[in-house]
């Protein structure tokens, strides 16, 4: 008969072993829909994960950073199940959160364009609706082609993914495709619209920083995205420019280990580097042309 402790302090005794999903339905049905995953004894585990003895057990949903983590992770493999489906000759490489969305590399003989993405997403809020579980999807899609995955745990049904949208597309045979995920509607609609400053990483040793610096920008309410994607500085920032993003931010190892940002206007105008406080301070004072605000989510971390 485990007795589980919960984060308040509260003790709960059960007469027979439980999963997570059946703690979280013991508490109550909306902490069952909402929970993604759980922490028992301080170990991350699935909602499946069967209790047996008496533990320390706190329920882990999207609104929290790794629960959101977990959401992208999961999203990622809705996107190879959606590919396989599409496209029979896909062979599934890789899948993994990163930035606020995720991203799946696959081969594939024909290249895949705008159109396709499309085509995808459309298949991918189907089989959200269908409500899979993670564990068909893995065990029917990913399995087979010896992906490298991120670690789980993932979410238990593809229902749980109900705000996503895929980006990007890029390369020939070896192609990546990139999406963004986040917890309701309202969320994504916010990420949608054009932000005013982007921050770009120069290659990948800068992702943490990256994303870390756009978090700290929205906790002090400027609409930032980071653009993580493995591809050209120059080509990024065009495209960005083209977009009528205001501003970027560079990051690359000498701005990362120097701690400050080199900040550049759409019109082409090199404005220095600063400090991430200067730069805050900077963009909340600047004019913003349009747009809404942006989507200030609990699973924003301030900059280390």
């Amino acid at each position: 008969m485990p007795n589980i402790t919960l984060p308040d302090g509260t003790v709960r005794e059960y007469d027979q072993a439980l999963s997570v999903s059946e703690l979280a339905s013991s508490i109550g049905p909306g902490l069952v829909k909402a929970a993604v995953a759980g922490r028992v004894n301080g170990l991350l585990v699935d909602c499946a994960f069967v209790i047996r003895q008496d533990a320390r057990v706190s329920l882990i949903t999207a609104r929290e950073p790794q629960g959101l983590e977990i959401l992208r992770r999961s999203c990622a493999l809705l996107l190879g199940m959606a590919l396989k489906q599409l496209h029979a000759k896909v062979e599934l490489v890789a899948a993994a959160a990163v930035g606020d969305g995720f991203f799946c590399d696959f081969t594939l003989a024909r290249v895949l364009g705008p159109e396709d993405l499309q085509r995808l997403e459309t298949r991918m809020i189907a089989l959200a609706a269908a409500n899979h579980s993670l564990h068909y999807v893995l065990s029917s899609c990913w399995s087979m082609d010896g992906a490298a995955l991120s670690e789980g745990p993932y979410v238990p049904s593809t229902g749980a993914m109900s705000a996503f949208a895929l980006t990007d597309v890029s390369g020939k045979g070896a192609q990546r495709i990139y999406g963004v995920c986040w917890t309701d509607q309202q969320e994504l609609q916010a990420w949608q619209a054009t932000p005013q400053v982007v921050v770009i990483n120069i290659d990948e040793r800068q992702i943490d920083y990256s994303q870390a610096l756009t978090d700290t920008l929205r906790r002090a309410g400027v609409h930032a995205h980071s653009d993580l994607r493995n591809e050209h500085i120059v080509s990024k920032i065009r495209q960005h420019r083209l977009r009528g993003v205001e501003y970027v931010l560079v990051i690359g190892q000498r701005e990362m280990e120097g701690g400050f940002v080199s900040l550049r206007a759409n019109a082409g105008d090199d404005l220095g580097r600063m400090s991430v406080q200067a730069v805050c301070d900077y963009l909340l004072k600047a004019p913003v042309t349009g747009g809404i605000a942006p989507p200030h989510s609990k699973a924003f971390k301030p900059l280390a």
